[in-house]
């Protein structure tokens, strides 16, 4: 059995569209995968772990012309993607049915990419999470992801009308954890960030470009 995550993905079926109108810049996800378009050979294969809408990580890489695979906990947003992304193939998934020896073998990728879905896990789970996403790339893989910068662990939150459960780190604290699970970090940019919607708080996004290490 997997953690119960149900609360996390009753909350983003209810949010669904709304979260892309209070996130209407998504300047440094963006940048980010444009680092992944540049650094991939043409073909290569892309999972976008947390999907969300498939907008605009998804999108993205299908329009770079990469064979994308999404993945999200949600059902609402898993069919919001299928419909804006028609080019890429979503499923509604744990990240946990993904680990080494789980229910679910969706091959080796080329590049993971995993914008704020990790931070949706307890700090615990994050570093099996990362194992996981290690285990899910090819050798020298690349692995670009974000956080909020924030010292919490599990911490609820209102969002967009519901409720999240959510954690993050401190910089340095967030190095050490990516180094522990096998990346080398090869660039960095962060974000102050406020959302266009009054009940999310400005947020320090912090996103990191890695590398397997092997």
């Amino acid at each position: 059995m997997g953690p119960d995550r149900s609360g996390q993905a009753e909350a983003f079926d209810a949010i669904g569209d709304r979260y892309d109108e209070a996130f209407p810049h998504k300047e440094g996800q963006v940048a980010a995968g444009e680092w992944l378009i540049r650094s991939l050979q043409a073909e290569s294969r892309v999972l976008d772990l947390g999907c969300g809408t498939g907008v605009p990580t998804a999108r993205q890489m299908a329009d770079a012309g990469f064979e994308v695979v999404g993945v999200d906990l949600s059902g609402e947003m898993v069919r919001l993607a299928r419909e804006y992304v028609p080019g890429a193939t979503f499923h509604q998934l744990d990240l946990a049915d993904l680990r080494p020896g789980g229910p679910r073998d969706l091959g080796r990728f080329d590049a993971v990419a995993a914008f704020f879905s990790l931070l949706m896990l307890p700090r615990a789970e994050i570093s099996l999470a990362l194992r996981t996403v290690r285990h899910l790339l090819v050798p020298g893989g690349l692995f670009v992801l974000s956080m909020v910068e924030a010292d919490v662990d599990d911490f609820s939150i209102p969002f967009l009308g519901s409720t999240i459960r959510v954690s993050g780190y401190l910089r340095e604290d967030l190095y050490k954890v990516i180094d522990n699970a096998g990346f080398d970090i090869v660039e960095e940019s962060s974000y102050t960030y406020a959302p266009a919607v009054a009940d999310v708080p400005p947020e320090e996004q912090v996103f990191l470009c890695c590398r397997r290490r092997d």
